[in-house]
C-alpha cells in the first residue's frame, strides 16, 4: 500500500509543475484513473482543463489523443472506420483517436446526441464496435470530458445514460491571485508541459487499479453510501436521483481516496469528500426546483447534513 501511495504522490507532484494551486482537483482526476472511470470537468474555457488532461498523460508514460467536439462531427470520427482496400480486396479498420489510453472529449457539449452517444459503448465496456467487430481499448483507459456551462450558446445537454457513466465530475475555478502571478512566471518563455517527463509506467498504474480494491470497507461505510444513494432518489426537488452505479463509484473513489491518504480501510470522511463530485452530476433536477437556482450540489449538501454518520466498529472485531 505504501508502495501505491508514493507512485501516486509523484504522479500528482508531476501533473502540479503544470497546474498549479489545484491539487483536489489534480487528485480527482487521478481517483477516477485509479478506480477505472471518467471524469467530467466542467468549467468556462482557460482555466487549465485540457493542460490537466495533457500533464496526466505524460506523468504515467500514456497515449494521448484530443478529440475536438463541433456540431458536424459524425460518430465514424470518434470511433474509427472500416475502409475497402483494393490491393488486398478487403475491409480494414481505421481505428478512430478513442483507441488511447488517455482521451481528452474537448468540449463535448458542442457536439450532438448522436454524436455524443458514440462514446457511451466505450465508457462503459471499455470498447468500440464497427461493422460488428469489437476492438478493446489499450490499458489503462480514461476519457476525460471538458463541458462548457449548458447556458452557453451552440452547446446540447448530455444525455442521462452518457451522465451516469462519468465517475465524477470536476469544476476546476480560476486560480488564485498569487497562483495565477506564478502561472504567468513559469510561461513566460516556455510551457512547462513541454518538459514533462513520465513518473509512473502504465503498468504500475495497472497495479494500483488491482491493489485499490482490496482497501477494506467496514459494512456501515457500504450501508451510508446506500444511504445516502436512496436520499436524492427520495428528494422532493429531484425527478431522477443517484443510480445504484452512482453508489458503487463512491464506494470505489472512497477506497481511491483512503490509499491517497495512506490507509488501508475507508472512514465516513472518505465517502462525505466525495459524494459531491460522484454523484452530484447524475441528479436531475425537476424543473420547478430548477427556477429557484436549485443545483445537484446544494441537494447534496443538504442530504450530507441530513444523513447520519454511521460510527465505525474496529475493525479486528469485525473479523474475529
Amino acid at each position: 500500500m505504501t508502495n501505491a501511495k508514493a507512485i501516486a504522490d509523484r504522479v500528482i507532484a508531476n501533473v502540479e509543475k503544470v497546474i498549479i494551486g489545484k491539487r483536489p482537483e489534480v487528485e480527482l482526476a487521478l481517483i477516477a484513473l485509479i478506480c477505472r472511470g471518467h471524469a467530467l470537468i466542467e468549467d468556462v474555457p482557460g482555466v487549465g482543463k485540457t493542460m490537466m488532461a495533457k500533464s496526466l498523460a505524460r506523468s504515467i508514460s500514456c497515449t494521448f489523443k484530443r478529440i475536438q467536439f463541433t456540431p458536424d462531427m459524425l460518430p465514424t470520427d470518434i470511433t474509427g472506420v472500416s475502409i475497402y482496400n483494393q490491393k488486398s480486396g478487403d475491409f480494414e479498420f481505421r481505428p478512430g483517436p478513442i483507441l488511447a489510453q488517455v482521451v481528452l472529449a474537448d468540449e463535448i457539449n458542442r457536439a450532438t446526441p448522436k454524436t455524443q452517444s458514440a462514446l457511451l459503448e466505450v465508457m462503459e465496456e471499455q470498447q468500440v464496435t464497427v461493422d460488428g467487430i469489437p476492438h478493446k481499448m489499450p490499458q489503462p483507459f480514461i476519457v476525460l470530458a471538458t463541458q462548457n456551462p449548458i447556458e452557453y450558446e451552440g452547446t446540447f445537454p448530455l444525455p442521462e445514460a452518457q451522465l451516469d457513466r462519468f465517475f465524477l465530475r470536476i469544476s476546476m475555478g480560476y486560480p488564485s491571485a498569487a497562483a495565477e502571478v506564478q502561472i504567468l512566471e513559469m510561461q513566460q518563455k516556455t510551457h512547462p508541459v513541454d518538459s514533462l517527463t513520465p513518473v509512473a509506467s502504465a503498468d504500475e498504474l495497472i497495479s494500483i487499479q488491482s491493489a485499490v480494491r482490496d482497501l477494506y470497507v467496514d459494512t456501515l461505510i457500504k450501508s451510508y453510501i446506500v444511504s445516502l444513494a436512496e436520499a436524492t432518489r427520495r428528494h422532493e426537488a429531484v425527478y431522477l436521483g443517484a443510480s445504484p452505479r452512482g453508489s458503487l463509484n463512491l464506494f470505489r473513489a472512497a477506497q481511491a481516496r483512503a490509499l491517497l491518504q495512506d490507509r488501508d480501510y475507508v472512514t465516513p470522511d472518505d465517502v462525505k469528500a466525495l459524494a459531491e463530485p460522484v454523484l452530484a452530476h447524475r441528479l436531475l433536477v425537476n424543473p420547478a426546483s430548477r427556477m429557484k437556482d436549485v443545483t445537484g450540489r446544494s441537494i447534496l449538501g443538504a442530504i450530507l447534513d441530513q444523513v447520519p454518520v454511521p460510527g465505525a466498529r474496529p475493525r479486528d472485531k469485525v473479523r474475529s
